[in-house]
């Protein structure tokens, strides 16, 4: 098979700074190691090039011939492309359903399904585990968050007329204050958490960047709420911030979208339903509502991939019962809700300063405080937790909402 030329490629004038290559290459591919490929061309760098190219590839070029009519070399068909993609591997499988249960670290950034390259650097992600991040309901979850985008410009009637009381728009910055300190919590944590997943399961991790990407306009949206009519924020407590440090500390990913998504974010569509129904303005409204429609969509993946958990591990309600716990320990000593929140959130749903409208406003808080509790029960109960164990944990829950 050697030493004579089993087939001729006639490159005619084109040379290998304009793609000749290619024609090497693909003639090359349809011959065994070690047969011979005869190469003839007009292009004066024709052999050096050829020669440079074969060195790099595992071939080797040897000049045959040259005239005034051009030059033909013979190219021998080397091993090291047929090795180097016969130890190549699949980085599971092109079809949606095509996931591996633990991804190769050294596949590192390659495409799902992609031929991969032996000897690439292994990726830099603690996450390699499907059942630690999956959620069978990711990929719908996701395919419906790029759908539900929202431009913060133009989603808000913010021309609509906001002319209240002077101590019921302290009120609502007060409370939009509150929720941006909040938001700016559930924004960090997913960021955190996908820079750690191997991208292979990529619905996880297009989904948490589209979590981010909500968080960061419920920020933009509270905050110009807040800004609209008075230029100042309102207050931010210790209290609070001690128990959102919490939330950023948990490195655990099931845990870490426990507290965040099924608890805090869980209370906090009470909260935004809350506001949505005493709002005393319709720009007011309107940011609690987006935000809502963002925020259920959070609950629901923490849910699902918790569930999914819960059936490949029989530990996991004892995880997030100590969860509960050592967060709660932690909180213990705090002062728990900011009161100028509290009494925010009174002046919102009393909507005047008579002592019968502090009366229903309180009477509405206490209201709203009893259908976090429920709410929490409820998503308890779903993750597998008996009735009376989830009342206990719903109580442990911190009083800062989040």
């Amino acid at each position: 098979m050697t030493g004579t030329a089993r087939s001729l490629l006639d490159l005619g004038d084109l040379g290998f700074e304009q793609g000749a290559h290619l024609l090497v290459q693909r003639a090359l591919e349809t011959l065994p190691p070690g047969a011979e490929l005869a190469v003839a061309g007009l292009d004066p760098a024709l052999v050096v090039h050829l020669e440079a190219w074969c060195r790099g590839k595992g071939h080797r070029a040897l000049r045959a011939e040259e005239n005034d009519e051009g030059v033909r070399a013979t190219v021998t068909r080397g091993r090291t492309d047929l090795d180097r993609w016969a130890r190549a591997e699949r980085a599971g499988r092109p079809e949606p359903g095509g996931i591996v249960a633990s991804p190769d670290p050294s596949w590192g950034l390659a495409a799902r399904g992609a031929l991969v390259e032996p000897g690439g650097p292994p990726l830099n992600a603690d996450l390699v585990e499907r059942d630690l991040v999956w959620a069978e309901l990711a990929p719908s979850l996701y395919a419906h968050a790029a759908s539900a985008q929202w431009d913060p410009a133009t989603a808000i009637g913010w021309d609509a007329e906001v002319a209240l009381a002077p101590e019921i728009e302290r009120a609502v910055v007060q409370i939009m204050t509150f929720l941006v300190e909040n938001e700016q919590a559930a924004l960090v944590v997913p960021a955190r958490l996908l820079a750690r997943i191997h991208p292979h399961f990529r619905e996880v991790l297009q989904l948490l960047a589209v979590q981010a990407a909500d968080e960061a306009r419920h920020v933009e949206i509270f905050t110009r709420r807040a800004l609209l009519s008075s230029g100042e924020m309102g207050t931010s407590s210790v209290s609070g911030r001690e128990s959102l440090a919490t939330l950023l500390t948990e490195p655990d990913f099931s845990l870490a979208s426990f507290l965040l998504s099924v608890l805090g974010e869980g209370s906090f569509l009470n909260l935004l339903t809350f506001i949505d129904r005493n709002a005393p303005d319709p720009v007011t409204r309107q940011v609690a509502r987006m935000a809502r429609q963002d925020e259920a969509r959070h609950v629901a993946f923490g849910v699902a991939h918790l569930q999914h958990q819960g059936k490949v591990d029989p530990t996991l309600l004892g995880r997030l019962r100590g969860a509960v716990e050592q967060r709660h320990q932690t909180l213990v000593s705090s002062a728990g809700l900011n009161q100028d929140v509290f009494d925010a959130l009174v002046l919102l749903a009393a909507g005047e300063w008579s002592p019968s409208g502090i009366r229903r406003g309180y009477a509405a808080v206490q209201e709203l405080q009893e259908e976090m509790d429920q709410g929490r029960q409820h998503r308890l109960v779903r993750l597998g937790f008996p009735a009376d164990e989830a009342a206990e944990l719903s109580a442990l829950h911190t009083r800062n909402f989040m």
